[in-house]
C-alpha cells in the first residue's frame, strides 16, 4: 500500500496555480468590500476623500491599480518548469537551419 505522505514535489504549474488562486482571493475580498460599501454604505462612498473626489472614485481606481500590482506580484512569484532537455549540438542546430531555409 502506498504511503500517502510520500507525495511527489509540487510542479511549478501547481505552485503557480496556487499562488494565482491566493492572489485572486485577495482581489475578490477587496472587490467585495467595494461592492458592500456601494450597496449598503452609499453615504460613505459619497464622501470626499482624496483631492475632492469621492471615495467611490478613489476606491475604483484603487481596484484597477491593485489588479495591476497583483499581476506584477504574480509575475515575480511564479516559477518556471525546469528545462530537462539537453542542449542541441552544433550539427543539430545546422540541420534545423537548413530545414527552415527549405534546402536539403
Amino acid at each position: 500500500m502506498p504511503d500517502p505522505t510520500d507525495r511527489p514535489p509540487p510542479t511549478a504549474w501547481a505552485y503557480n496555480a496556487r499562488i494565482g488562486m491566493i492572489l485572486f482571493a485577495i482581489y475578490c475580498a477587496i472587490f467585495a468590500g467595494f461592492i458592500y460599501l456601494s450597496a449598503f454604505a452609499r453615504d460613505v462612498m459619497a464622501r470626499p476623500s482624496v483631492g475632492g473626489m469621492n471615495l467611490a472614485v478613489v476606491y475604483g481606481f484603487g481596484l484597477i491599480f491593485g489588479a495591476f500590482a497583483l499581476a506584477v506580484v504574480y509575475m515575480v512569484a511564479c516559477r518556471q518548469e525546469p528545462d530537462d532537455r539537453p542542449e542541441p549540438t552544433e550539427l543539430e542546430v545546422a540541420r534545423k537551419a537548413v530545414e527552415e531555409e527549405g534546402g536539403a
